[in-house]
């Protein structure tokens, strides 16, 4: 049953009938039988594909041109696994300035490996070097000394932000932009999967190939995982990756040469078919992480619980919100405790500051506490017209229960300030046990002798000058911080006059921003209820030195506004406490030494309503002595200075005559330092930046309508200031007040020039072309006198350098994501 061929075959070369091996003869392939595989058949694409030959593993000695391209795949499959978060980041051109170069970076690294020298410890050196110098350079840039060398503030970042940009993408839902060093997580992933698949890709044995396949399939998994649901046209890049792995795969085991197209046809159609059949039959539903994590709350989700306080009293005045039972006498109840002031509302901190007004935690059962006082388990129950973020909490939490499970999944609380955030909002009917401490309050004697405690705040920003001027009027003598703030609150709620500004009552304003404050503490009435008071207290604490922060709750007042234990109802052994809209009241807290957060009312008694025909101006300060502001010009640099100059003359300056030698032999030096170096190239480039810096600082000026002509002159301002190495962030008044202290003069000008494009921007008014020219003549003088400020090398820098590109690029793209969540 066997046949002997005698010719020479088209498919397999010179065989012989004798069977005996020689140079062009294969004894194995020269009989065929009926038996074995069909890989093994005469008539099998793949044994055409052999060449005649049958080896057993691939050939081993690749050149390095099939190297190249098998990297080549490898990093194309890399990118094509990570384009899973483009929507994610909302930009592809933000997700490319991160995958791209991280792939070429971890590609080269891999093929680094092909020269012995250079393999394991320099790879393992260079992979150091990208992750933790080159990716931070390039996405926490604003943190480097000219944008290009690191510093310890960049490496610690870039090693903190490494994870904790995959958090921020599960915390944040898509799209998220680049912000916070984002993009550092797709850098991480496909530096490291094309350093991986790199390696075994460029191996000299093909069967290593298959391990290449396996960070190609992981950095798919994770990117998904990462991703979301819908994917960036995920059924077309799955269809192709697995069609360039089936193709990829058979090309290193030789299963596969151009050649032979039939071969080449069969096992594309083949690919295609398993991948377009295998993403058909497979669910469409993904497994995303974001949607089962769990992250910690945001402060800016909320508006500031002040700013609503008037209207509980408005809407509500008369009817219950909330319902304790077993609560001790007289007992207050929070609801929210702010501490950041931006010069319009009280708010909770940022959480990247030291303050802790924004730690808000998922917590169980039970809750670490410390407080010493008197313990207490009440029932809280809400009721019709209490509708907020905001879970009234009273004195410090040990154990908060819900009546259901449900309810307690959203709760979230804050072991400093002592108050919760409920994101599911209350609503009637909610009923919640507690189980904690009221801290016990130390008598007027204690707190007079208490010393202020130092702690990090953020500070407070356009806070009017009367309140400087009046605290220290009132309490700028007192030596311990405690005396000084029973000053405050004494003075406040003696001179002030009470009124919520409603029907029938005195005119005053809601609100308690600087505006409102300065008319509280300047204007001709000081009239208002605890939103203004509370808010100048604490303002006015601060501006003593005296950590201070505002406090939105419950109050068991009295007709009066005082703290009443009578509000609490007896009903054999249990007792009730009903509070009503008119007992949301805003209170200030001091925190003293021993004594840690102290109470203090700075607001009148509510029966003390202002008469037309009493007098209720304000307290008037006593005049201080202010240091006058640093003057626009450095008088280290004035022009009026006298210019230095010789002192010889007559007879002497005759003993000092110039050689005329010397004379030629300088110019000769002069001509040869220009013609004969490099120099005259640096003076040309120096010479053009500078000429287009002007160009386009001309233009800003007089292009553009004149509101966009101020907004420009403030941006001319802030370009400078990081042309000359300042970390300018954050709002206009942000910016001035970053200028003015990393540059070590006062601030007043700037947030002037600040507050007139911030009008310019926001206000929709008129703005004439002659003021937006004279706000371009007051920004040139600022210019002039910030880089008269700077050392001569620091100005030149200044002066040539391209900050302003890289910060105009970092605003498109936020600009880009953005506009991806509002879509």
């Amino acid at each position: 049953m066997s046949t002997t061929f005698t010719n020479t075959d088209n498919f397999t070369g010179n065989l012989t009938g004798t069977g005996t091996n020689s140079a062009n003869t294969n004894t194995g392939m020269a009989t065929g039988t009926g038996t074995g595989s069909w890989a093994d058949s005469t008539h099998s694409v793949i044994w055409m594909s052999r060449s005649g030959k049958s080896p057993a593993m691939p050939n081993t000695n690749q050149p390095h041109a099939a190297q190249y391209a098998s990297l080549t795949v490898a990093a194309l499959l890399t990118i094509a696994a990570a384009s899973n978060l483009i929507d994610v980041y909302g930009s592809a051109l933000s997700w490319t300035s991160a995958a791209i170069p991280a792939t070429i970076i971890g590609s080269l690294v891999a093929l680094a490996g092909l020269v012995p020298a250079l393999r394991l410890w320099w790879q393992m050196l260079f992979m150091a070097c990208a992750q933790l110098v080159v990716g931070p350079v390039i996405f926490l840039n604003g943190t480097t000394i000219a944008h290009v060398i690191p510093t310890l503030r960049t490496l610690t970042q870039g090693w903190m932000r490494m994870l904790g940009s995959f958090k921020y993408l599960l915390a944040i839902d898509p799209p998220t932009g680049t912000g916070d060093g984002s993009l550092l997580a797709v850098w991480t992933i496909c530096l490291w999967a094309a350093l991986l698949a790199g390696i075994f890709a460029v191996a000299e044995d093909g069967r290593l190939t298959m391990v290449a396949v396996v960070p190609v399939v992981a950095n798919l998994a994770i990117c998904a995982l990462l991703g979301t649901s819908s994917g960036f046209y995920r059924m077309a890049i799955g269809t192709i990756m697995a069609v360039v792995l089936v193709v990829w795969v058979s090309a290193r085991w030789k299963l596969l040469e151009l050649g032979r197209w039939l071969s080449s046809v069969v096992i594309v159609l083949l690919a295609s078919a398993v991948a377009i059949g295998g993403c058909l039959v497979v669910g469409q539903n993904r497994t995303i992480l974001r949607d089962h994590y769990d992250p910690p709350l945001s402060p800016y989700d909320y508006t500031s619980p002040l700013s609503g306080m008037r209207s509980y009293i408005k809407n509500h005045k008369d009817d219950v919100l909330l319902t304790v039972d077993d609560l001790p006498a007289g007992s207050t109840v929070r609801l929210a405790v702010m501490d950041r002031f931006d010069g319009n509302v009280w708010n909770l901190s940022d959480s990247t500051m030291a303050s802790d007004s924004s730690n808000y935690h998922r917590v169980g059962d039970s809750i670490a506490n410390n407080a010493t006082g008197k313990r207490f388990t009440a029932k809280f129950t809400v009721d019709d017209g209490l509708s907020d973020y905001w879970l009234p909490m009273a004195g410090a939490a040990s154990s908060v229960k819900f009546a259901t499970s449900s309810d307690a999944d959203s709760f979230y609380y804050n072991t400093d300030t002592m108050s919760a955030i409920y994101p599911s909002r209350t609503s009637p009917g909610l009923s919640y046990t507690e189980t904690g401490v009221i801290p016990r309050t130390p008598t007027n004697k204690e707190i007079a002798k208490a010393n202020a405690s130092s702690i990090s705040q953020p500070k407070a920003e356009d806070v009017p000058d009367c309140v400087d001027k009046l605290a220290t009027a009132i309490a700028g003598g007192q030596s311990k911080g405690g005396e000084a703030a029973q000053s405050l609150a004494d003075k406040l709620r003696e001179s002030g006059w009470f009124s919520h500004g409603l029907n029938g009552d005195y005119p005053s304003r809601a609100g308690h921003g600087n505006y409102r404050i300065d008319q509280l503490l300047a204007g001709s009435a000081m009239v208002g209820d605890s939103e203004q008071y509370a808010s100048a207290m604490a303002l006015m604490a601060r501006s003593l030195g005296l950590p201070s922060r505002v406090v939105l709750g419950f109050l068991p007042k009295n007709d009066e506004g005082e703290i009443s234990d009578s509000r609490t109802e007896k009903h054999g052994k249990t007792t009730t406490t009903k509070f009503t809209g008119n007992d949301v009241t805003a209170w200030v807290e001091i925190k003293l030494d021993g004594y840690g957060w102290v109470a203090f009312y700075p607001t009148p008694k509510e029966t003390k309503v202002p008469d037309e025909n009493q007098n209720l101006t304000p307290p008037n300060p006593q005049t201080l002595v202010r240091q006058p502001p640093v003057p626009l010009t450095d008088p280290l640099r004035d022009d009026n200075q006298a210019k230095g100059k010789t002192s010889l003359g007559g007879s002497m300056a005759d003993e000092t005559p110039t050689s005329l030698f010397w004379q030629r032999f300088g110019r000769i030096v002069r001509k040869v330092a220009i013609y004969g170096s490099p120099l005259w190239t640096v003076l040309i480039v120096c010479g053009l930046l500078l000429a287009i810096k002007a160009i386009a600082l001309a233009r800003a000026r007089r292009h553009g309508s004149a509101s966009q002509r101020v907004a420009a002159g403030w941006q001319a301002v802030a370009a400078l200031a990081r042309q000359s190495g300042l970390d300018v962030q954050g709002t206009r008044n942000e910016q001035a007040q970053a200028i003015a202290e990393q540059m070590g003069f006062e601030a007043d000008t700037l947030l002037a020039l600040g507050r007139e494009a911030d009008y310019a921007a926001f206000s929709g008014g008129d703005v004439t072309q002659e003021h937006a020219e004279r706000y371009w003549h007051d920004i040139a003088e600022e210019r002039k006198f910030m880089l008269g400020s700077l050392p001569t090398f620091r100005r030149w820098r200044a002066k040539l350098s391209l900050a302003d590109v890289f910060h105009f690029r970092k605003i498109r793209l936020r600009k880009i994501g953005v506009k991806g969540r509002d879509s």
